[in-house]
C-alpha cells in the first residue's frame, strides 16, 4: 500500500505541533499557543477547518465549542516530508542527501559518532535480531 503524502505549509505544521503537544485544543488555545506570529483568531479557525477537510485534524463539540485533535501522527508527517524531500531534491537517494548534509553542515565529533552508531545499529537490524526478524517487519 502506498504511503499517504502530506504536503503541509508552515502554519499547518505549527498548528499540528500544538495539537500533538496538547492532544486536543480549542481554536482559542491553538491561537494562544501560536503567540510568536501575529495571526488573527479567524485565520486559525479557517485553517483548522481547511485542515479538517483534508483529514489532518478532526473535532468534537464540547460545551458549544469545537475541540480539535490531530488525525495524523507526527511520525506520519515526518516520514512523508522526508520521502518528499529525498524524492524532489535528491531523486530518492538517501546517500546523496546524507553526503550533501555532511558537506554543508558543521558537525561535532559527537554527532558523527552518533551517526556511526545509528548506521551500525541499522545494519544489525537488517541482519536480523535474536528472533530472526528485521525492524521493517515489526509494527510501527
Amino acid at each position: 500500500m502506498a504511503q499517504k503524502k502530506f504536503r503541509l505549509g508552515d502554519l499547518q505544521l505549527r498548528i499540528l505541533r500544538v495539537l500533538w503537544d496538547k492532544q486536543a485544543a480549542s481554536v482559542q488555545e491553538v491561537h494562544e499557543a501560536l503567540e510568536g506570529r501575529r495571526l488573527a483568531y479567524t485565520t486559525v479557525a479557517t485553517m483548522l477547518r481547511k485542515m479538517e477537510q483534508r483529514g489532518l485534524v478532526g473535532h468534537r463539540l464540547e460545551q458549544r465549542r469545537f475541540i480539535y485533535f490531530p488525525r495524523i501522527s507526527q511520525s506520519q508527517v515526518v516520514r512523508s516530508a522526508t520521502a518528499d524531500f529525498l524524492d524532489r531534491l535528491f531523486q530518492g537517494s538517501l546517500s546523496a542527501a546524507v553526503c550533501h548534509l555532511l558537506e554543508t553542515r558543521d558537525l561535532t565529533r559527537e554527532e558523527l559518532e552518533e551517526l556511526e552508531r545509528l548506521i551500525a545499529q541499522r545494519k544489525r537490524e537488517m541482519e536480523g535480531g535474536c528472533d530472526g526478524t528485521s525492524s521493517e517487519n515489526q509494527a510501527d
